[in-house]
């Protein structure tokens, strides 16, 4: 009998033990979770940042072709040409600033 309680007083220590490391376990994972969580956001954000400078890279190339070829009609003399591409420019101008949606992008020093 006493051995038997020994045995049992042995493996409620046992078990108690392999609770407080399943505990350990549990909240590394939850830490692990939180981390993964952090840079999926911070990756969404990078992707959103990324999409909006390749637009304004696009909307930049294309008002710069149009000035160039304002520029070009004006030195050949192709003033209606010219008036022309700067009313397009303008209107492209205006409708990129309507549509322009300003993101707050967070600057903070990223770690």
């Amino acid at each position: 009998m006493p051995r038997l309680n020994r045995q049992i007083k042995k493996l409620r220590e046992e078990m108690k033990e392999i609770g407080k490391e399943q505990k350990s376990i549990r909240k590394g994972q939850k830490k692990v979770r939180e981390k993964l969580e952090a840079v999926e956001s911070k990756c969404q954000e990078l992707r959103r940042e990324t999409k909006l400078v390749i637009q304004q890279s696009n909307n930049t190339r294309i008002r710069l072709a149009l000035m160039l070829q304002i520029l070009k009609a004006r030195q050949t003399n192709d003033f209606v040409k010219a008036t022309l591409l700067t009313q397009a420019l303008r209107e492209i101008i205006a409708k990129q600033n309507k549509n322009l949606e300003l993101p707050t992008i967070n600057y903070q020093k990223r770690t």
